[in-house]
């Protein structure tokens, strides 16, 4: 954010806020719900710095040049999701924002906690001197204050593993002594052409963009046709391959009307065991197909509640 806003010239802040609206926006366009709580690490840095000094005072975390480090030599289970050599370990955090030649660091492994000011940043005052909070500490902090621990399922991105949820479980367990998340969910890698999405590569495919030539319903069945751990490519250009189905079920579900609890036990079992099956939305879509195809009024009257409750669906053509 900071870098773009100063090859934008403009202030970090706004381009922030313009870019939350505009992700708000295209969410709700999808149909997703709201999330009860939409923290902002910027208006946590006391939470941040308390587990900060924490670890400080339990000397799993060391300050260093103005900065402070988590030492991952004294977490004796780091990494817990990434069992990878040592030397592997490194190469994948350098590839991912880690810096192994900071002179202040005691291993080249150890992630920043809190980092010194900067000059162009923004910073606030600290008992290690003025800074900002590093990248990791922030979702430990707002995630334990308004979920409490452990979490009972942590979601990301592949990417993620390591170094960034592997710090999150170091930092929040050191904290608070306890287990951090029950349950963790990582999504394999949206692919266009040869490599993943990536910003720095420039191979986006925006929602904002599908949603000008296709309904919300057709690109909402298409995320949800790919299995959450399986990698998946949409070339830029390329159709959303959904359409049809998503006007199939508009035109069975659409007028179906409200359906019972009884209809629903009835009905639901296919739908709901591929969900329980690690959420297979895909074995779920077809399930609703099936309804969709069902001769009987009350399948169709479920079908339309399942769709809409649980996969976010309009069924509006």
């Amino acid at each position: 954010v900071l870098k773009r806003a100063n090859k934008l010239g403009e202030d970090w802040r706004e381009l922030g806020n313009r870019e939350y609206a505009s992700f708000r926006q295209q969410m709700a366009a999808l149909g997703n719900l709201d999330p009860d709580v939409t923290p902002r690490a910027t208006e946590h840095i006391p939470e941040m710095q308390a587990i900060i000094g924490g670890l400080v005072e339990e000397r799993l975390a060391y300050e260093s040049g103005g900065n402070v480090y988590f030492e991952v030599a004294k977490d004796k289970n780091f990494p817990r999701l990434f069992r990878e050599p040592y030397q592997a370990l490194l190469e994948v955090a350098n590839e991912r924002g880690n810096f192994p030649a900071d002179a202040n660091k005691r291993d080249p492994l150890d992630f920043i906690l809190w980092q010194g000011q900067k000059p162009g940043e923004p910073a606030w005052d600290s008992p290690w001197g003025a800074g900002r909070p590093g990248w990791h500490i922030e979702c430990s902090a707002m995630s334990m204050k308004y979920l409490k621990t452990p979490l009972t399922i942590h979601g990301g991105g592949e990417d993620l593993v390591f170094p960034h949820h592997d710090a999150e479980i170091a930092q929040s367990e050191g904290y608070t002594g306890e287990r951090f998340v029950l349950h963790w969910m990582h999504t394999a890698m949206v692919y266009c052409g040869e490599q993943k999405m990536s910003k720095s590569l420039g191979n986006m495919v925006f929602v904002g963009e599908l949603l000008t030539s296709y309904s919300a319903d057709a690109l909402r069945l298409h995320l949800l046709s790919h299995p959450y751990r399986r990698p998946w490519d949409h070339p830029q250009g390329a159709p959303v391959p959904t359409e049809a189905l998503a006007k199939k079920l508009a035109k069975a579900f659409g007028d179906a009307g409200e359906s019972t609890d009884e209809e629903i036990e009835r009905y639901r079992m296919e739908f709901t065991d591929a969900l329980a099956s690690d959420m297979n939305t895909l074995g779920a879509i077809r399930a609703l197909e099936a309804l969709a195809e069902n001769g009987d009024p009350a399948a169709r009257r479920v079908g339309a509640a399942l769709g809409q409750r649980v996969l976010g669906l309009t069924f509006r053509g």
